[in-house]
């Protein structure tokens, strides 16, 4: 009797709780100040070095092209990404502060999925950009002007913004019928929606809108290297084969680091793999902090145009804006 009282009040739905709890990297809230350095070290580098990409592609007439747009958009994304993820791991590193009012959660939830779906699109647009170089090179001027590389700049900003802007309304009216304990340091919306009541109808286009993007995206991504990998194979020499690679070399570094840890996540959270929970929260912290760190250091050394640039602007009597 006991048992079936049980139930069904964990079946019983209500309205959103005013407050979600987030969660900790299991361990340290026992000892949350040390964890802040890395953490604020973590923030500081992405912010320095990206602001440094975005800073040089604006200040330099030469790189005002459609690969340095799309580098300039995946910098921006990288800075807001981060940006955003700070204040709830901050609060749990210096005050194990768990709880978080909906409506905050919800605000951070939209933005860390319109950024993380811009760097997606983002990396796509630049394999597209790489594919007709590399493909169509006599073409690549004709074809990929200014005009275009604007609109496709446009696209991904109503990408992002139009799939997300109806999910913090639709979660926010949801019936929920689990206790709102998140299994992160953060607010991502499948998260928020598996506390929802089974059926809901809201999570079917959460579930449609994590496929648009992050299961669209890398297939697209991987068929574009399959064809710059076709054409390579034809070219004549070793030598221009290892240059016309190299060209790709920091944007396939980006997609693997971006993509390989969500893919695992998404593996183990569906077949429900016995993963400890610190494992588990520390892949997402790689997933969601690893690429705005590393990103702006693999263009940097990968990228001659970019390095050579921010050298030169770092030069006695040429930091600022002087041509």
């Amino acid at each position: 009797m006991s048992t079936l009282s049980t139930q069904t009040a964990s079946n019983i739905s209500t309205p959103m709780a005013p407050t979600f709890l987030l969660v900790g990297l299991p361990g340290l809230s026992a000892a949350p100040s040390w964890w802040t350095i890395p953490l604020i070290t973590v923030y500081l580098i992405s912010a320095v070095g990206n602001g440094t990409v975005l800073w040089i592609i604006v200040l330099e007439p030469t790189l005002h092209r459609p690969m340095y747009f799309f580098l300039f958009l995946l910098s921006l994304s990288d800075v807001g990404l981060a940006s955003v993820l700070m204040p709830t791991l901050l609060g749990l590193a210096f005050a194990d502060a768990r709880a978080i009012p909906a409506s905050t959660c919800l605000l951070q939830m939209f933005f860390v999925h319109v950024f993380s779906v811009m760097e997606s699109s983002v990396l796509l647009a630049m394999a597209f950009d790489r594919a007709l170089a590399i493909c169509r090179p006599l073409q690549y001027p004709s074809l990929l002007t200014n005009g275009v590389t604007s609109k496709i700049g446009l696209a991904i900003l109503f990408r992002c913004l139009g799939l997300h802007l109806p999910l913090p309304f639709l979660l926010a009216h949801m019936p929920y019928c689990h206790s709102q304990v998140l299994t992160h340091s953060y607010c991502l919306h499948p998260d928020i929606a598996r506390l929802a009541c089974p059926g809901a109808w809201g999570t079917v286009y959460s579930l449609v809108v994590v496929l648009s993007a992050m299961a669209l995206d890398p297939l697209l991504i991987f068929f574009s290297y399959g064809l710059i990998v076709r054409v390579l194979q034809g070219v004549g020499s070793r030598e221009d084969r290892w240059k016309a690679g190299q060209t790709c070399a920091a944007h396939l570094s980006a997609v693997l680091l971006f993509y390989v840890p969500m893919v695992l996540l998404a593996l183990i959270n569906r077949l429900k793999l016995p993963l400890p929970q610190p494992a588990h929260t520390l892949l997402s912290y790689i997933h969601f902090l690893l690429p705005p760190l590393l990103n702006p250091i693999l263009y940097s050394v990968k990228m001659k145009e970019i390095r050579e640039r921010i050298l030169k602007r770092m030069q006695p009597g040429k930091v600022g804006c002087a041509p």
